[in-house]
């Protein structure tokens, strides 16, 4: 009796494993009293390709809104970024740096800007290198959130956010501006070689769904941003999802769309989600 049992936990366990290791970036949501599905997509915030796939128009069909990490319809969202993107207590980026590695930096942008780092001065480091992701990229660059709003327009429906600005700014207040600014440091001193080689790398996996692998990819980024502050990144702000997105799915059929490093792991949406009493399968 025993091995009989031990062979059906190895059998339950098999089989969960493979639950999880669909490789999928598109995840239905039912059950718990959902009277109507809901679905789950994860993103690559740029890419040189962002047509959505054919499953992905068909859930949006199905659904009668989009939520994404951000509302980015909001009239005020452009106003609570200026108030937020600064770094507090009058930190400045000159004071995270040597004389040298600020003349390094200044330069840089000023090449792949035209921009002087003296205009950003008191701006948190991580906006900064976001101005540089087009640059990442050999082609124009896309994004899917646009493309996913595209659709929900066509359909007059309405768009939403996880979180608000000031909650997706606030991670970065969590995470030392000096560690944000000896990334801006490595970025300019490699002329965003490592960073280029990081992105292509990941867009590559995106395209295989496997949001397992893109998880474990982030955790040994050589972006110490990336690779250190998962919590602060990701894990925190999952757990301050789930009651948002159960409360948005139990109003209406809502198609959600977060980037993708936030489905998978024992932290992620996904098994957050399933925590809660929610069956969530992947959509092949």
């Amino acid at each position: 009796m025993k091995k009989i049992a031990l062979l059906i936990g190895l059998l339950l366990a098999l089989f969960s494993n493979a639950q999880t290791e669909k490789k999928s970036l598109l995840w239905k949501i039912s059950g718990n009293g959902l009277t109507k599905e809901s679905y789950l997509f994860g993103t690559i915030h740029i890419a040189c390709d962002a047509t959505l796939p054919k499953k992905v128009l068909i859930a949006l069909d199905k659904t009668t809104q989009l939520c994404l990490e951000l509302d980015m319809d909001d009239p005020n969202m452009q106003t609570e970024m200026m108030s937020k993107m600064m770094m507090k207590d009058g930190i400045t980026i000159e004071s995270l740096m040597s004389a040298e590695d600020f003349k390094i930096v200044d330069d840089f942008f000023k090449k792949e800007s035209g921009l002087s780092l003296k205009m950003m001065n008191s701006i948190k480091p991580f906006a900064l290198s976001a101005m540089l992701y087009p640059k990442m990229l050999d082609c124009p660059m896309q994004s899917f959130e646009n493309e996913l709003m595209k659709v929900a327009k066509e359909q007059k429906e309405e768009t939403i956010g996880l979180e608000s600005f000031s909650e997706q700014l606030a991670v970065f207040d969590a995470i030392p501006y000096q560690t944000q600014v000896d990334e801006l440091i490595k970025s300019a001193k490699s002329d965003l070689v490592r960073d280029k080689k990081e992105l292509k790398e990941m867009l590559e996996l995106y395209k295989t769904e496997d949001i397992e692998a893109m998880l474990r990819y982030t955790g040994r980024s050589e972006n110490t941003m990336t690779s250190e502050f998962k919590d602060e990144l990701l894990n925190n702000r999952n757990k301050n999802w789930i009651d948002r997105i159960s409360k948005i799915a139990s109003a209406q059929p809502t198609f959600f769309g977060v980037g993708a490093a936030h489905l998978g792991g024992e932290d992620g949406v996904i098994k957050l989600l399933r925590k809660k009493g929610y069956k969530v399968e992947a959509v092949l």
